[in-house]
């Protein structure tokens, strides 16, 4: 799939979904703030209590692009930790290394994050981690490695050219943006989370 591809592709899921999952797709859903297609100016018949749980779970999805395997790894995890099982579902996500890049204003978009994990361009602690699923711990920085940061999207990044369309930064991550460089000072805390979910009804969609 083609860059220009995968980005048409998420505007139509976020606008199937309600949701800008993309700064381009934030822009064209400001202009046409209604679902894809023929019918998608016509307002939604009233929707069963699945079927809002089934949207509500994948806008959860495609906000972490994560599978629907990974996601329920997380759901069945967090049905074994103690308080809320959505609480510990968001901040289990929120934890990962794509996220994170992501949040820290190095890449642009979560796709743009993962692919910067997978071309191993990311380091954990000094060590280079290629998995966008790694969870990272408190404490731990993340950087870009040395010899990417000279690259022209790293120093982009580093200009702070993303920042302008992702949200603030969250207060459980410390940013040098000019040094590509974040640490994760402490577990995330749910409502400084900047995701876009009812959690409670993909929780129920999961335990039903």
């Amino acid at each position: 799939m083609t860059n220009v591809q995968r980005a048409r592709r998420q505007v139509r899921l976020s606008r199937a979904l309600g949701i800008a999952l993309t700064p381009k797709a934030q822009r064209i859903f400001e202009k046409r703030p209604y679902a894809p297609g023929e019918h998608g100016r016509t307002r939604r018949r009233t929707e069963s209590d699945y079927a809002v749980r089934l949207r509500e779970k994948q806008r959860l999805r495609a906000q972490y692009g994560v599978s629907e395997k990974q996601l329920r790894a997380v759901y069945e995890k967090g049905t074994h930790t103690s308080g809320e099982t959505g609480d510990a579902m968001l901040i289990d996500l929120e934890s990962r290394l794509d996220a994170l890049v992501l949040r820290a204003g190095i890449a642009r978009t979560t796709a743009q994050a993962r692919q910067y994990v997978v071309h191993r361009h990311i380091m954990v602690d000094g060590n280079i981690v290629d998995r966008p699923s790694y969870r990272v711990k408190p404490g731990q920085t993340i950087q870009v490695k040395p010899k990417s940061q000279a690259t022209v999207p790293f120093q982009i990044a580093a200009e702070g050219t993303h920042r302008d369309v992702l949200p603030a930064v969250p207060g459980y991550l410390d940013v040098n943006l000019a040094s590509l460089k974040a640490t994760l000072t402490r577990k995330p805390e749910v409502a400084e989370i900047p995701v876009q979910v009812n959690i409670q009804y993909v929780v129920e969609f999961y335990a039903r």
